[in-house]
């Protein structure tokens, strides 16, 4: 009888082993480049990765555009000046309901006292706007959790589809034009069985857009020629 209830075990638990590595997450992503001008970010110069916060739908996360200002910086010796400190200095031209949303706006920004020489004397070259944000699009599925006396435990299933939609404008403040733009998408599903304790699988799907997005504008900022 102990043999048999061994065996029984055993199986249920490979059987359980064998689903949750049919059900790893992943994530597909999709990164596009469209250049219009020569980059050369010279000695001496910086440049300004800020997000776009003014929108009532959604607000890019101050996370992604870290995460972008840092796949910069680590990999080139550009000097990437964190976005607090270029609002702070810029007070209040580029809080959320100032700050100018298409390039003819900076131009008339550049018309206010103080705003250029203060670019200037930060030494600013781009300003790389990140516009977008990560959502959950559907879900599926539903655990059950309770406690006895035997202690806490749950079962069920749930599963999520998300998506992370972000686009980088690089706008060149010296030649007062927009360089370029460089878009990722990123898509997964994530998957939670549960059975007695929730074992979560994460589609990274906002790491996947950052990690696409931040290489495509290194290749941007320092590759030089213009493709179109």
């Amino acid at each position: 009888m102990k043999a048999i209830l061994f065996a029984s075990r055993s199986f249920k638990v490979a059987g359980f082993t064998g689903l949750l590595v049919l059900l790893s997450a992943c994530t597909n992503s999709i990164i596009d480049e469209v250049r219009h001008d020569y980059v050369d970010v010279a000695e001496g110069e910086s440049i300004v990765v800020i997000g776009r916060h003014h929108k009532s739908e959604y607000e890019t996360e101050l996370d992604f555009v870290r995460c972008i200002g840092l796949a910069i910086s680590e990999e080139t010796d550009i000097n990437v000046i964190p976005e607090q400190e270029f609002i702070d200095n810029l007070y209040p031209w580029f809080e959320p309901r100032t700050a100018p949303i298409r390039l003819a706006g900076m131009e008339n920004l550049l018309q206010r006292s103080g705003v250029k020489s203060q670019l200037t004397e930060m030494g600013i070259r781009h300003i790389i706007w990140i516009d977008g944000s990560t959502q959950v699009t559907s879900k599926a599925g539903s655990l059950a959790c309770g406690a006895s006396l035997t202690g806490a435990s749950c079962i069920g299933y749930m599963t999520w589809d998300s998506e992370a939609k972000y686009e980088a404008s690089i706008w060149d403040f010296k030649n007062r034009n927009e360089a370029g733009k460089v878009s990722a998408e990123a898509k997964g599903t994530s998957y939670m069985p549960a059975i007695i304790v929730p074992i979560p699988m994460i589609a990274r799907v906002k790491t996947t857009a950052c990690a696409g997005l931040g290489t495509q504008l290194r290749t941007f900022l320092t590759a030089g020629e213009v493709r179109e």
